[in-house]
């Protein structure tokens, strides 16, 4: 009975972020439209409402952890779950996404990613993108900010192993700037998949910076052992025991 009550409160909880989405996105919208600012309060916004329906709601709570970036830098972050997005997204700044170019025409999420300046990519042209995207901030068209990637390319679940995309690296090398790797354990309360929300804390975990001018294998390396390692913690943290 009581996973049956948490499935209909998760259920609720779905529909209310969705319904408050659409509601922000038609009151900011006169603001967005005019100025990336008012698209970044609108997701801010709305990031605020999603996690603070979700600790009465469904009883997930938060933690943000680490030194979080305020100048310009690369985040490679673990990715577990839509939760790490939104707890990243509202911490930093400024955050941008690499996102797949399909997203571009998503209702809401497309048009206000597109003005927070997120990179829309079609495979095999991420560096054409990055190029650009670095070319408009040095001319003054876009605003600066914390680009992030998610380096092994898609949502993992907890305790699943999966490889680092050597574009991560390709694209620490092109920005020359300092990368920030993020660890989580977020899978484990929001699932990648379905609507069931587990009650607990979720955390996202802002690691010590690689320098820019590291080497692109010794980058991978380090990321990839650092963010696992982390990430584990995270997870033996949240009472998560990886099935052997």
């Amino acid at each position: 009975m009581a996973h049956a009550i948490q499935w209909l409160r998760s259920l609720i909880h779905i529909v209310t972020i969705y319904v408050a989405m659409l509601v922000l996105g038609i009151v900011f919208f006169p603001w967005a439209i005019f100025s990336p600012r008012g698209a970044r309060a609108a997701c801010k916004t709305w990031c605020r409402f999603t996690l603070w329906t979700a600790r009465w709601m469904i009883g997930i709570t938060y933690d943000i952890r680490g030194d979080v970036p305020q100048d310009e830098v690369l985040i490679a972050a673990k990715h577990q779950s839509f939760l790490d997005i939104i707890l990243i997204f509202y911490a930093v700044p400024a955050g941008k996404f690499i996102m797949k170019r399909e997203l571009m025409f998503a209702p809401i999420i497309g048009q206000y990613a597109l003005r927070i300046g997120c990179v829309p990519v079609n495979r095999g042209k991420r560096g054409q993108a990055i190029k650009q995207m670095v070319s408009d901030v040095d001319k003054g068209r876009a605003e600066p900010g914390q680009l992030i990637i998610y380096s092994q390319g898609t949502r993992v679940a907890p305790g699943v192993k999966a490889p680092y995309k050597i574009g991560t690296s390709v694209l620490f090398d092109q920005l020359g700037q300092d990368c920030v790797p993020v660890a989580t354990n977020a899978g484990v309360t929001w699932q990648r998949k379905g609507i069931y929300r587990r009650p607990g804390k979720a955390v996202v975990e802002f690691l010590p910076r690689i320098p820019a001018g590291t080497s692109r294998e010794g980058f991978l390396k380090r990321l990839e052992t650092e963010v696992e390692a982390a990430s584990d913690t995270l997870l033996e943290e949240a009472g998560f025991h990886a099935k052997t």
